[in-house]
C-alpha cells in the first residue's frame, strides 16, 4: 500500500496529467482519483475542491521552471545581447518542449478557472519577464537595443516561443515545427537579434574612399 505522504503527490500528479489533457471542466475528481489509484473519498480528506487539486498541480507544474531561472540569473543581467538572448531562448524552449503540461495549465487557468489564475503566474512568472524586461529597458538606455517599449518587447518574446509549437503548424509551408531544439533555439535568437540590436553605426570616414579621404 503507498504511503499516505504520498497521496497527495499522486493525486497532484494525475491532476496535472488530466487536466493538461482535457481541460478543467472537461476533468473530474473520479477521473483524478481513478488515475491516483484513490477512491474519491481519499481524494476528498486531502482536497476539498476540484479547484484546489487544479492550483496544486499549477503550482508542481511551476516547479520545473525553477531550476531554469536559477542556472539563467548568474552573470545575465550585464551580458551582451549576443549572449542574453540565447540564454533566454533556451529557457523558454525547453519550457515549450519539456514542460507542455505547464503552457496548456497556464492557458487552461486564464480562459478557464479564472479566480487566483492571475496571483499564481504572477508569483511565478514575474521574476523572469520582469528580469527580461529590465533587461531590455538596461539596454535601451544604453543604446545596444532598438528604442521600443521593453514590456511589449517581453511579450513578444516569450509568445514568440511559447505559442511557437502549435502556431507555426497553421501556417502553410512552415518549417518551425519540424525543427531541432537547437535549430529552433538558434533561429529565434538569430530574429530577435536582428530585431532588436542595434546596428552599428558606420564611422563617417568609411563612406568616403581612401583617394577622397586623403584629398580632403
Amino acid at each position: 500500500m503507498p504511503r499516505k505522504t504520498d497521496v497527495p503527490s499522486r493525486i497532484t500528479r494525475a491532476g496535472i496529467a488530466l487536466f493538461a489533457r482535457q481541460g478543467y471542466h472537461g476533468t473530474s475528481t473520479r477521473d483524478i482519483a481513478r488515475l491516483a489509484d484513490v477512491s474519491e473519498v481519499t481524494l476528498f480528506r486531502y482536497f476539498e475542491h476540484k479547484e484546489d487539486i487544479f492550483w496544486a498541480a499549477l503550482d508542481a507544474s511551476f516547479e520545473s521552471l525553477k531550476p531554469r531561472l536559477i542556472a539563467l540569473e548568474p552573470g545575465s543581467r550585464n551580458a551582451a545581447p549576443e549572449v542574453f538572448l540565447p540564454r533566454i531562448m533556451n529557457v523558454l524552449v525547453d519550457t515549450a518542449t519539456f514542460s507542455p503540461e505547464l503552457v496548456r495549465l497556464i492557458a487552461i487557468a486564464v480562459l478557464e478557472v479564472h479566480g487566483k489564475a492571475e496571483d499564481v503566474c504572477r508569483e511565478h512568472m514575474t521574476p523572469l519577464f520582469t528580469m527580461i524586461r529590465d533587461y531590455l529597458r538596461k539596454n535601451i538606455e544604453a543604446g545596444t537595443i532598438r528604442n521600443l517599449n521593453p514590456s511589449i518587447m517581453t511579450i513578444g518574446l516569450a509568445l514568440t516561443i511559447l505559442a511557437q509549437p502549435e502556431v507555426s503548424k497553421l501556417i502553410e509551408g512552415c518549417h518551425l515545427s519540424r525543427l531541432e531544439l537547437r535549430q529552433v533555439v538558434d533561429t529565434y535568437t538569430e530574429f530577435w537579434l536582428g530585431a532588436l540590436v542595434q546596428p552599428c553605426q558606420k564611422d563617417p570616414l568609411q563612406s568616403f574612399s581612401s583617394t577622397e579621404v586623403l584629398s580632403a
